[in-house]
């Protein structure tokens, strides 16, 4: 079964048949051959169909059946079938979906046609075959009665590609971001690199947009774990900001609040060391106060002082409230993280149970 995203299901079936022709047979040897192709037309073909069918048959026809020297046909025929098969895709790409699929025969019985069917059927490409069971209801037909087939298949979805191209890179590209808090925040190369950040990933899911289902029941766990991965960059993006805009306008900033600076410098400094030097003394400019009244020189260095101390208590606030939000973020990232892996794995075993 190959699969693709459409508003019905759309799969390709290769249905392969095989009966015995009695009486017909021959010597490999005098014939030269175990196998020949013969037209379709030329040989009795089972009538097989397939009740979901939305559309006509749209795969390319075979014009050839294959007879054995034993008298075996085999006769292989590819089904587009379009059904309206339901989409759950809530854990994509961890999904499993539930189909069912009607044969029927109007002239022939199961046991005629459909024997050792199950064995034969397997899956290839995006799609893993997890379970399949038939059911044989038989349904009156005026005053006779025909056969159907119901076949129900569970199929899983090989997530191996939207791991490697979805999942790995957005949580590389998350944990960059992350680790951008490690660049100096008074810097403007911090915000210019989490711009590009997000540039770069509003780039990546714009191209993997083509990988993502398009129809379903409900919203997929994968577009919350996207959208909160965006969410995370513009939020961590607008911190950067703020900080830096504390940091380079602190010397026009009003004095930190008392009730502040003691919650902030007091408590809330434990995550943050400082290792500035008090160098305020060398960057006095005291050429001016040569010869000055005392008076005067006094009120110069106390106004010195204040500023410097001005810009120095908002200068450490950005710096604490910095490492303040870097550890929220982080603790956000890991938690929100989590329970969106918790849903996954949830989900995904209530659906293998099913």
């Amino acid at each position: 079964f190959r699969h693709v995203f459409c508003f019905h299901t759309c799969i390709l079936i290769d249905m392969i048949t095989q009966w015995q022709i009695e009486g017909l047979s021959w010597d490999p040897a005098e014939c030269g051959t175990k196998k020949i192709s013969l037209p379709r037309e030329k040989i009795w073909i089972p009538d097989i169909v397939i009740n979901e069918f939305m559309d006509e048959n749209r795969a390319p026809e075979t014009y050839y059946v294959y007879v054995t020297n034993t008298g075996l046909v085999l006769d292989g025929r590819p089904f587009h079938v379009i059904s309206s098969c339901r989409l759950d895709i809530y854990t994509f790409p961890f999904d499993f979906q539930n189909c069912t699929y009607t044969f029927n025969s109007y002239k022939h019985s199961l046991e005629q046609i459909f024997k050792n069917s199950l064995e034969a059927m397997t899956t290839k490409g995006e799609w893993e075959l997890i379970d399949m069971r038939a059911e044989k209801p038989v349904q009156l037909f005026l005053e006779g009665g025909w056969d159907n087939l119901i076949i129900y298949i569970v199929l899983r979805r090989r997530a191996t590609l939207y791991v490697v191209n979805l999942l790995i890179p957005s949580s590389f590209l998350l944990s960059v971001d992350l680790f951008s808090f490690l660049l100096p925040p008074q810097s403007v190369d911090r915000a210019s690199f989490k711009m590009t950040l997000i540039l770069g990933y509003t780039v990546f899911l714009l191209l993997m947009n083509d990988l993502l289902p398009v129809t379903g029941n409900n919203l997929p766990l994968i577009n919350v774990f996207f959208s909160l991965c965006l969410a995370l960059m513009v939020a961590s993006l607008l911190e950067t900001i703020l900080i830096t805009n504390i940091l380079y306008g602190s010397r026009d900033l009003p004095p930190l609040p008392k009730w502040l600076r003691i919650l902030v410098l007091k408590y809330l400094s434990t995550f943050y060391k400082n290792t500035m030097t008090d160098n305020a003394m060398t960057d006095i400019p005291n050429k001016e106060l040569v010869g000055a009244s005392p008076v005067r020189v006094w009120e110069h260095f106390e106004e010195h002082f204040s500023n410097e101390n001005r810009t120095d208590d908002w200068f450490m606030f950005g710096q604490v409230v910095d490492r303040v939000l870097f550890i929220m973020y982080s603790l956000f990232i890991v938690v929100s993280l989590s329970t969106i892996m918790v849903l996954w794995l949830y989900s995904y075993s209530l659906d293998k149970r099913s």
